[in-house]
């Protein structure tokens, strides 16, 4: 059967013929970039094969396997394309790097119009650069910098004061307004590893088995699912060791209730207070999995397109598994892409379950 020029032979070097070539440049096929160059005869220039450029003629075309034949032959580069600099996705990781190595160093966050200026570009197309390419916005990579400045000072620093200084602040007002959402708990009880914070749980029973749900003054800090009442309260105690773990009171097992209708009623809403402590990454995640509709499921690689990372699979799935919060985070929905199940923190036979009730669920009230 003859090939089309585009397709190659299994085993044969991809473009290795002019017609290889011309298909590429008619497709304009940013793969095919460094593989060759071609030149245009009327212009004088050079350019890659996913160049954006006018469709040359084809009589108007050579082709070379270097820039330096190319230059050699009289041609200069092209200024849409720039082969003579690195490829596009290199150009835009590096303007990106730039900026993170600038938020990081800087004692303030600097500025979106800054930081948009700095590379070269509007504030629209920074934004929306640095977005695609790290998967958050630069004021939460620059909230994330500052929570990871505030862990470190805070355990080196000799004192609070001069901790705040270290980590950028001018002022002791703006590090107290800050600490709060950055850490979870106020810097004190940060420096002493947890200690003094309450954090309230209780160990129910439903159909999966034993349930322990935690929270701190915030909101739930951890829903956790097993066959050992004994071991989840140890799971919690490794998870915050030097915390004040305190047992739940009545009105307490009012939101224990809540959460176990989660499991016992698929479909049901209960609007639950959080205390979650995870990555500006992690946190895009279990938000994407808290909108996928109870009956439904969604592939890893999935949810990383809906949170605009479409080649994190990998880490999209590994911040399924560190979900804290079972049945309310619905990592539980997420599966592989030839539809099995997967992995499940919490058991796979518990996960099974899960989506076997919502699907019946959903399919009783069709």
């Amino acid at each position: 059967m003859a090939l089309a020029a585009h397709q190659v032979p299994t085993g044969a070097k991809p473009y290795a013929t002019d017609a290889q070539r011309w298909a590429a440049v008619q497709r304009r096929d940013a793969r095919a970039d460094g593989h060759f160059y071609y030149s245009v005869r009327t212009t004088g220039v050079y350019c890659r094969p996913g160049c954006g450029a006018r469709l040359p003629r084809r009589e108007n075309v050579a082709f070379y396997g270097n820039r330096a034949a190319a230059e050699a032959a009289g041609f200069r580069p092209c200024k849409r394309c720039r082969p003579d600099a690195p490829p596009p996705p290199k150009r835009r990781a590096a303007i990106v790097a730039t900026a993170c190595r600038a938020i990081e160093a800087a004692d303030e966050p600097p500025a979106l119009a800054t930081l948009a200026r700095d590379a070269g570009m509007s504030r629209f197309h920074f934004h929306r650069l640095f977005k695609s390419v790290t998967g958050v916005t630069p004021r939460a990579y620059a909230t994330a910098c500052r929570a990871k400045r505030l862990h470190a000072v805070l355990s080196r620093a000799g004192s609070v004061t001069e901790a705040f200084y270290d980590a950028g602040f001018n002022s002791s007002g703006r590090f107290y307004a800050a600490t709060d959402a950055l850490l979870g708990m106020r810097p004190l009880a940060f420096r002493a590893g947890g200690a003094g914070t309450a954090i309230r749980f209780a160990v129910g029973q439903c159909s999966l088995g034993a349930i322990l749900v935690a929270a701190t003054a915030k909101g739930i800090c951890a829903i956790m699912l097993g066959d050992d009442a004994e071991r989840l309260v140890r799971d919690l105690q490794d998870r915050f060791p030097k915390a004040q773990l305190v047992g739940g009171d009545r009105s307490f097992e009012r939101l224990v209730a809540q959460v176990v209708g989660l499991v016992e009623r698929p479909g049901a809403v209960a609007d639950l207070p959080f205390d979650l402590r995870g990555t500006a990454f992690q946190h895009r995640v279990w938000q994407a999995l808290r909108a996928i509709p109870s009956g439904t499921t969604a592939t890893y690689s999935e949810l990383a397109k809906r949170i605009g990372r479409p080649r994190a699979v990998r880490a999209v799935a590994q911040a399924c598994a560190a979900n804290p919060a079972a049945v309310a985070i619905p990592c539980h929905r997420v599966v592989r892409r030839d539809g099995g199940l997967g992995g499940y923190r919490w058991g796979i036979e518990r996960k099974r379950a899960l989506l076997a009730r919502e699907s019946k669920s959903q399919g009783a009230r069709a």
